[in-house]
């Protein structure tokens, strides 16, 4: 009678360093997106084209793709408390001198040094999320996890806007930099490893730990295809305020306003689709979200301002409903020491066409005048992840059935 009561206390043990994950990822979000309102500004500061805005945004995913599989064997290898921590101290040091960049060479290697840490850290948040968390709240963990981030851009851009509109734009990016610093001490403080409270919990509560390497598994290099899912989003959130300024001749707090609005309809977005995941079928919800993606991305096209926002909202937080959902599938393929390269892989997705999806609008921007091309391009993406998430998931069914049969001995 006494195991019960001992396993149910360690349960409750995760919800600690699962909230001091949370904070740290919202001020890692704060400025990785909230930051966006304050290009046109330094679009104009520096004299840069719509090229260089979308290789300046594009970074992102180049770092991502150098980083993210770095960042899942450095979380193996040193611990994902370690890493994460060190991670946000060298978003702080990239924001800081993003801050007092003089020129524009400057500034995109202060963004590279800041979006280096972001990747690291965000690989580690995911890791740390999948092993603190019960497999059975997976889903919920990780919508809870995006409405949380989309709080903090929903905070991070009126933020950042208000103290860029007083003080000048680097003034919000230093503010920014402060709030990394705190994420990275409160995170330190209050991350315990999960093998601190739960032993078992690095092997999924008991079962069996897969020794396999995850840099052998197809399904895991597959899921790096998902990244498309979130294309759009990344386009979205960095190229909203030229196409407001240009198209509908919007001021950067208005279209800090309309990405705030995408991040708050992800909130709850995120909240629901974590809960239909783990009540109903994280595949079949991941099928559904990528049907809703489609169209939208075509609505991004629209003359009607109304219209432009309701697309705007949707084409973000369908995106980062996705790629959280996409995390808490690629927990369950393989579970146990792995994890951090597995999480590192997966990632590696978002990185690859958070590059391509910002610095192809850019580039069809410049060479076509309009932004239409952009938006067929991400619509285009959608529909390829739509296929691929549809072949996954026979492989997946196929694969756990052939599991069984070999632990049952059938």
């Amino acid at each position: 009678m006494s195991e019960p009561t001992l396993d149910r206390s360690a349960a409750k043990l995760w919800i600690v360093p699962y909230a001091a994950t949370i904070f740290a990822m919202m001020t890692l979000q704060m400025s990785s997106l909230g930051f966006s309102p304050l290009l046109p500004e330094i679009q104009r500061d520096f004299g840069i084209s719509y090229s260089q805005v979308g290789l300046f945004s594009g970074v992102y995913g180049l770092a991502a793709i150098a980083f993210s599989i770095p960042g899942g064997m450095l979380a193996k290898r040193f611990g994902e408390k370690n890493i994460l921590s060190l991670g946000l101290l060298v978003v702080t040091l990239g924001l800081a001198l993003l801050s007092r960049a003089p020129n524009f060479a400057l500034a995109l290697a202060s963004r590279t040094v800041w979006i280096i840490g972001y990747r690291v850290a965000f690989v580690c948040v995911m890791t740390a999320i999948a092993l603190v968390v019960p497999a059975a709240w997976r889903s919920t963990a990780m919508g809870i996890l995006g409405a949380m981030s989309s709080l903090a851009s929903v905070i991070g851009a009126p933020f950042g806007t208000t103290i860029g509109v007083a003080f000048g734009w680097r003034n919000g990016i230093l503010a920014f930099s402060g709030m990394a610093l705190l994420g990275s001490i409160v995170f330190w403080i209050f991350y315990r490893a999960p093998a601190a409270i739960n032993p078992g919990i690095r092997s999924e509560h008991g079962m069996r730990p897969v020794d396999r390497s995850a840099f052998r598994n197809p399904l895991v290099w597959a899921m790096v295809l998902l990244g498309l899912t979130n294309m759009g989003g990344f386009s979205a959130t960095f190229f909203v305020p030229s196409v407001g300024k240009t198209s509908f001749h919007l001021t950067s707090t208005q279209t800090a306003y309309i990405i705030s609005a995408a991040y708050i309809t992800a909130i709850f977005a995120n909240l629901l689709c974590g809960y239909l995941a783990d009540r109903l079928n994280r595949w079949g919800t991941m099928i559904g979200l990528i049907l809703l993606l489609i169209p939208a991305c075509f609505a991004m096209m629209a003359s009607s301002l109304l219209v432009f926002r309701v697309a705007t909202a949707l084409v973000i937080s369908l995106g980062l409903c996705a790629t959280n959902q996409i995390f808490a599938i690629a927990s369950e393929v393989m579970p146990g020491r792995e994890m951090g390269p597995v999480m590192g892989i997966v990632s590696l997705g978002g990185g690859i066409f958070g590059y391509i999806g910002p610095q192809m609008l850019g580039i069809l921007r410049d060479r076509t005048g309009s932004f239409a091309a952009g938006w067929y391009f991400v619509a285009f993406g959608a529909l390829i992840s739509l296929v691929v998430i549809l072949i996954l998931k026979r492989a997946a069914s196929k694969a756990r059935v052939s599991a069984v049969r070999v632990l049952t001995g059938a």
